[in-house]
């Protein structure tokens, strides 16, 4: 999406606002003891108190209403009866609309104390985010943006997955530019522009550079790397990115 009108940047900012919100809530409630799904019941209840609606569930009938990742667990988790232990590492990730609008954000923890490895690789993706978002400007290169992570990933011993990427977004949970990756794909000639609305998500892992899903036909994992995941959406701007999921 190209975000032009007022309607657009305020419509964006309105539901950016809510699954920040939902994913700072869950992170909070995210104790040893509990289990994915009472954590996905709590999202669930919040996307009905603020009027919006979880885009997993809403555009893919995904069994959940945010997905929650644990230790090998990459991405789009399925919320059930796992507990939650001290030490685990915890991704959440909540996507919603409302209005016509949507937004996706997404956060990895580690849970109490846990291994130096794991606090290490969270550390690291919220670094290469910071690092990516400073090439987020309307005419440079989409991968320039993955250049960085992966150049951060590396400065730090590590990895990033490559078969997981960051997207557009906006009007739909998924929409042009179909990937933003995480490493420089040469073959992706694609230019950032004034307006453009994205879901910026670096995935920094301590091996393996690619996933592969279980038989439930959602849950992305790897055999022996923990992976970590920081992601915002934000609008592309001459004036400098503006992150919507804070």
């Amino acid at each position: 999406m190209i975000a032009k009108t007022e309607e657009d940047f305020n419509g964006l900012k309105e539901i950016g606002k809510i699954v920040a919100a939902i994913r700072d809530e869950l992170v909070q409630r995210t104790k040893p003891g509990i289990t994915t799904k009472e954590l996905d019941e709590l999202a669930g209840e919040l996307f009905e108190k603020a009027g919006a609606i979880s885009a997993p569930k809403g555009e893919y009938d995904f069994p959940g209403y945010s997905c929650i990742s644990v230790n090998e667990e990459v991405a789009h988790g399925i919320p059930g009866s796992r507990v939650i232990q001290e030490g685990d590492l915890v991704n959440i990730d909540v996507s919603g609309s409302k209005n016509g609008y949507f937004a996706d954000t997404g956060v990895s923890i580690v849970v109490g104390e846990g291994e130096d490895i794991k606090t290490k690789i969270c550390s690291v993706a919220k670094e290469a985010f910071e690092a990516g978002l400073k090439k987020a400007n309307p005419g440079s290169k989409i991968s320039g943006m993955g250049k960085v992570v992966f150049q951060t990933a590396r400065q730090h011993g590590l990895t990033v997955i490559k078969n997981l990427t960051g997207h557009g977004i906006g009007r739909s949970i998924h929409e042009a530019p179909d990937y933003v990756y995480n490493y420089n794909e040469r073959s992706d000639y694609g230019l950032l522009k004034e307006g453009m609305v994205i879901a910026f998500e670096p995935f920094i892992s301590t091996h393996e550079e690619e996933v592969f899903q279980l038989d439930d036909g959602w849950t992305f994992v790897t055999e022996k790397s923990y992976v970590a995941q920081y992601e915002h959406t934000l609008i592309v701007t001459k004036n400098g990115p503006i992150i919507l999921t804070l």
